[in-house]
């Protein structure tokens, strides 16, 4: 990845870029390689972040989005920065909660939106593996995939 881009933005925590995102619409692609560089680290075994990677990833797709979606910059970085974590995690009200206090009230009903549809269309496996499934996420579960929680 630093080979390709010839940067070191894709390495470490990120805070700039992340702070960054709220201020000027970020390219399409830099959520991409900070997504690619965390999946090549931890994947092969390092150590390395899971929490700043994805509010990295969320805050730069967000403020990419900015392009195409006719909301502040600001707006939609700060609601990639808790949807993506919210989806990661399983943790929708967790994670509308965080959003309200980091970013205002006033943010309430976006960021909710955004942490919900992210949960929902997230998978059934979490980042943090001690995480159980208590239940599926939608009524429809069983009947579209006619399993049941047990074979996850």
């Amino acid at each position: 990845v630093i080979y390709f881009t010839e940067t070191y933005q894709y390495l470490g925590l990120g805070i700039p870029t992340i702070v960054e995102s709220f201020n000027t619409a970020q390219f399409g692609d830099v959520f991409l390689y900070k997504l690619l560089a965390t999946a090549l680290i931890l994947g092969t075994g390092f150590k390395g972040g899971e929490v700043t990677p994805l509010f990295f990833i969320g805050a730069t797709l967000g403020s990419a989005l900015s392009v195409f979606v006719p909301l502040p910059v600001s707006l939609l970085a700060a609601m990639g920065f808790v949807a993506v974590f919210s989806g990661a995690t399983h943790t929708p009200i967790a994670c509308i909660i965080m959003g309200m206090e980091l970013f205002g009230i006033k943010c309430g009903l976006y960021i909710s939106i955004a942490c919900i549809l992210a949960y929902f269309s997230s998978g059934s496996i979490g980042i943090y593996q001690s995480q159980t499934v208590k239940g599926p996420k939608h009524v429809l579960y069983n009947f579209l995939t006619r399993q049941n929680l047990k074979n996850l």
